[in-house]
């Protein structure tokens, strides 16, 4: 109960509550909208949350807020100062222990077997700390005060992009507007409220400056000294450029009780400048301001949930595999069923999916995340037409069990049963005409069917079962 009461907040707090942001406004350069479909044709994805915070096995970034939240406290488990800022003082001092030897992106490249297509990896999280080699901090991987920077893939970003791109993966890089640990963003000359910038940018406006000036220097470092990068996912929704009228909005939609943002205000770091910058670099890149809506959302991102009927806009739900997005001590990680079901719900509405897993302190998935790639991976071999390059269906579902997809030119639909029938199978929402062939797709052997009042009744041999595992799809041709 208080890892779901963890995941309810952390969806709660991260503004990605889909319903709250389902306007989406097309960017208008067509080669953008090009590369959108064919990101649409990927699916499967893998999302990595890693840092120093993995040694403590707490949440990323968050217990370091000064907010009051009960799900994201670290300090007094660990036995540090139970005092916010000397609790601060031990998390970032994390920085000089953090020593991953066991660190081996090919080794994560098993998702590659499970079929993903794409993935994103935390550059830098909400508390600042910088897995690459950047110049504009000390706060980093690469610094002395690191003992991994001794290690001859020490830039661990640039480390993991490598390892991913050579198997032809897109290459996402994850990055939070906010910094905690950056003075231009939490001003030592005041303590901080909430994960707001801690001062009046209004007031000091030179400052908010150097932290604009600050983060357009990192992002353009990751477009120009890490290859080909295909994606920027920015998190952080709060940072964002607002009008007065907005923020009296916002505070008056905060339920009664909730503190966690108690110093809205214009946080404008110039989305729109410094999407023209990097697309100045690399002009196909697709960048996702999650939560925050304009054409710097190339793509929605609802985060621990997957819509109920289909979006016909671009989008993918971000979602654990385990409980934690981060590594934790005894994590509890979903079945293969499950997750093979999710992704096979998410697609037929529309969407893909990246699913996350966060490597511990000394670089490592844990045995159980790598044992679900090997299951997904061996249901993908054999299924896997069905999902890549497919679209939404015009009846997307018969039921709960059953799923529908379709090939873009619509001659092939594909029909995914979540449970595998007993008895013939009826299906009220499959079209089809006296053409159609049905077959069991991962072997490729023909199914008879006939036409009922009902719908297409389906005479699906049990013999057939052992035919794939979690889910079975039948290929519908005409």
């Amino acid at each position: 109960m208080k890892k779901l009461l963890i995941l309810v907040n952390l969806f709660l707090l991260s503004y990605s509550s889909f319903g709250q942001h389902e306007k989406y406004y097309p960017d208008p350069d067509v080669n953008i909208q090009n590369r959108l479909e064919e990101w649409r044709d990927l699916k499967f994805g893998l999302l990595m949350h890693w840092g120093p915070y993995s040694q403590w096995g707490v949440v990323e970034s968050w217990s370091i807020s000064p907010e009051d939240l009960s799900w994201a406290v670290g300090g007094q488990k660990k036995g540090v100062a139970d005092n916010y800022f000397g609790y601060v003082k031990a998390y970032e001092n994390l920085q000089t222990t953090f020593n991953p030897t066991k660190f081996n992106p090919e080794k994560w490249a098993a998702a590659k077997y499970a079929g993903m297509k794409y993935m994103v990896f935390t550059t830098k999280h909400h508390d600042g700390f910088s897995m690459f080699d950047t110049k504009y901090t000390d706060y980093k991987i690469t610094d002395k005060k690191t003992p991994f920077s001794s290690n001859p893939r020490s830039n661990i970003t640039k480390e993991v992009f490598n390892a991913f791109r050579n198997l032809n993966f897109w290459i996402g890089a994850y990055f939070s507007k906010p910094d905690w640990h950056s003075d231009y963003y939490w001003w030592k000359k005041f303590p901080p409220a909430d994960r707001n910038a801690n001062y009046s940018i209004t007031k000091h406006p030179e400052q908010w400056k150097k932290f604009v000036d600050f983060t357009h220097n990192q992002i353009k470092e990751l477009v120009t000294d890490y290859g080909q990068v295909d994606i920027l996912w920015f998190d952080g929704g709060w940072v964002r450029k607002t009008t007065d009228e907005e923020v009296k909005k916002y505070l008056a939609d905060i339920s009664e009780g909730s503190r966690w943002a108690r110093n809205p205000q214009n946080q404008d770091i110039n989305m729109p400048g410094l999407v023209k910058e990097v697309r100045a670099k690399q002009p196909n890149i697709l960048v996702v301001d999650r939560a925050v809506e304009g054409p710097e959302q190339n793509y929605l991102t609802p985060e621990q949930q997957i819509p109920a009927e289909p979006i016909a806009d671009p989008w993918e739900t971000c979602m654990t595999m385990g409980n934690s997005w981060s590594y934790a001590p005894n994590d509890v990680y979903k079945p293969a069923k499950e997750i093979i079901e999710k992704l096979v719900d998410i697609v037929s509405k529309g969407g893909n999916y990246l699913l996350n897993i966060g490597p511990d302190a000394e670089g490592e998935f844990d045995n159980t995340a790598y044992e679900r790639l090997r299951e997904i991976g061996d249901w993908m071999r054999v299924n896997g037409k069905a999902i890549y390059g497919t679209r939404t269906a015009s009846k997307w579902k018969d039921g709960d069990k059953v799923r529908y997809t379709q090939s873009k030119d619509g001659k092939t639909k594909y029909v995914f049963l979540f449970e595998y029938p007993k008895s013939n199978l009826m299906l009220e929402n499959l079209e089809i005409s006296p053409k159609t062939k049905i077959s069991m797709l991962s072997i490729g052997k023909k199914i008879n069917w006939k036409k009922t009042d009902k719908g297409v009744s389906i005479s699906v041999p049990q013999n057939m079962q052992s035919a794939s595992k979690y889910a079975w799809v039948l290929e519908v041709k005409d």
